[in-house]
């Protein structure tokens, strides 16, 4: 395979080699070869700063924050730690805190780095308390399909797993988890591509588990979503859906007429019959639904770490049973699901 990129942007956080030999020693297919060859140069395409112009000002935050290793990390904590308070000195501290806060919005998290409280905008550990107990982490092949900065990965490598592949179009979440890297004495096995699912090969089934969280209602096609997050599992593997449901029968689906929640990219939210009608319908199998939670206020709120407009400012500020458009609030359904052996 043809070497990492040399771009300071690149450089130490995608290990091309190591990522090259996980996919090799799992698929044997020769078709594989021309996309895992042409992935240094596509990644590296896929964060010119002509794309994302506040590309190179997030690495110079990242790059400016002292070079501290973290004594230990614990990934199974609620709140991700990297290092300890006492790791550091006051000035180094401040330093990284600044350092953190100049590339906001964290959306994913909590974190806690070096005594540093980041309170991300979601409180991501109340969901993923809803559905670790259901998930067999334990030495298992992960694709994070929408991974965000890292959150959930490290929480799965907290949790047991062998290594983690998360996909992830936007940059951004790339320079949140570069920024965490930066402190981390041993890599973790969590490898993140700024790509998006679409940009995998079609036919990967050679992971054991695959998460698709908050990605399903942003596709016009949910079928093909479902059929792509499918072909990337292996016979019995397990998938973990989450996403915005109504209330309703198998038949119920609700396509908003513009915006949900001033979301424009919601193109439709199933009840959760409908959800598992779907899932049956492309081949799943054992479909369970496992959790059904109402998103509220306090698990998605701007903070000092995610500054601009969150959940409350997108419901009906009389009665926060409904979206600002009127639509019903947000509901959130998990459901877990396996492909036949």
């Amino acid at each position: 395979m043809a070497k990492g990129v040399d771009e300071p942007s690149l450089a130490g956080l995608v290990d091309f080699e190591k990522l090259d030999a996980l996919l090799r020693n799992s698929v044997e297919d020769k078709w594989l070869e021309p996309w895992l060859s042409g992935l240094p140069e596509f990644t590296h395409r896929a964060c010119q700063p002509q794309r994302w112009g506040d590309l190179p000002q997030w690495w110079q935050s990242v790059h400016a924050m002292p070079q501290v290793v973290a004594s230990d990390c614990d990934f199974s904590a609620e709140a991700v730690r990297i290092g300890r308070a006492d790791d550091v000195s006051d000035e180094q501290r401040a330093a990284i805190r600044q350092g953190l806060l100049n590339i906001k919005p964290w959306r994913k998290g909590p974190f806690e780095i070096f005594g540093i409280d980041l309170d991300s905008e979601w409180r991501s550990n109340w969901k993923w308390a809803r559905v670790e107990p259901h998930l067999d982490l334990h030495n298992k092949r992960v694709l994070d399909v929408g991974c965000g900065n890292g959150y959930y990965a490290l929480r799965m490598l907290g949790a047991g797993a062998q290594w983690v592949l998360g996909v992830d179009p936007s940059p951004r979440f790339l320079i949140h988890y570069a920024a965490l890297r930066r402190f981390v004495p041993q890599h973790p096995d969590f490898h993140i591509l700024p790509l998006g699912l679409e940009q995998l090969p079609l036919d990967l089934p050679l992971f054991d588990t695959v998460l698709s969280m908050g990605v399903l209602y942003h596709r016009r096609s949910p079928f093909d979503h479902l059929i792509e997050l499918k072909r990337k599992l292996r016979p019995g593997g397990q998938l973990l859906l989450e996403t915005l449901v109504v209330e309703g029968d198998q038949h119920t689906v609700l396509v908003p007429e513009d915006r949900y929640a001033q979301m424009r990219n919601v193109w439709c939210l199933p009840s959760v019959a409908a959800l598992e009608h779907w899932l049956k319908r492309v081949g799943f199998t054992e479909i369970e639904t496992v959790d059904v939670s109402d998103t509220t206020i306090e698990e998605q709120r701007a903070t000092e770490w995610m500054t601009f407009q969150s959940l409350e400012n997108f419901l009906d500020p009389n009665d926060h049973s409904k979206t600002i458009e009127g639509h019903p609030a947000p509901r959130r359904a998990s459901v877990i699901a396996r492909t036949p052996k």
